[in-house]
């Protein structure tokens, strides 16, 4: 499996007990979708390495308690702290404007009237507000990502059409006036 066939799920934070469990905490906002795991791909030195689960139980929040199958004190050394993956072929697949933020990454960003404000680089969403860092330029742009925002998605021709606030590209693009 490769990394570029999955999607990022989570992270391995650390041992549960003395039974070889470990704490798995999702990155997602639909943590309910994730409660019937069998198999999850581990990234160890770069390589996504599968591991089978025999057991799982909620935590608290978006954490699972996991217990792999073969389970070792040296194996859970090895994958505390790891990043988890999945493969993209098992997402549901989105309609309309509703997207995955890995699959709009290399999408154009247009304004209302057919304006470009870049290609979306990466999408944050390690803040409160995620947001799409673009470069249009040579100058980086940051756009929030509010669904009321987004009029049209074109997965054909990869782009996003969004009604912005006036202003927004200024904010970036626009050199400001020094104070007198």
């Amino acid at each position: 499996m490769k990394k570029e066939d999955c999607y990022f799920l989570g992270k391995i934070t650390r041992r549960h007990g003395l039974h070889g469990n470990v704490f798995l905490k999702l990155d997602t906002d639909q943590p309910e979708m994730y409660s019937k795991l069998d198999t999850v791909f581990v990234d160890i030195n770069g390589l996504l390495v599968p591991f089978f689960i025999t057991r799982q139980s909620w935590s608290k929040g978006e954490t699972l308690i996991v217990s792999f199958k073969n389970s070792t004190e040296a194996l859970v050394d090895q994958v505390v702290g790891k990043d988890v993956y999945l493969p993209l072929s098992g997402l549901p697949k989105l309609t309309g404007n509703k997207f995955y933020y890995h699959e709009v990454i290399g999408f154009e960003i247009r304004e209302e009237d057919g304006k470009s404000c870049g290609i979306i680089e990466s999408v944050n969403d390690q803040t409160g507000q995620h947001y799409f860092v673009l470069t249009l330029a040579g100058k980086q742009i940051v756009i929030p990502i509010i669904k009321d925002w987004i009029i049209e998605l074109n997965r054909e021709e990869k782009f996003l059409k969004m009604s912005l606030p006036e202003g927004l590209m200024d904010v970036f693009l626009v050199p400001s006036k020094k104070d007198e």
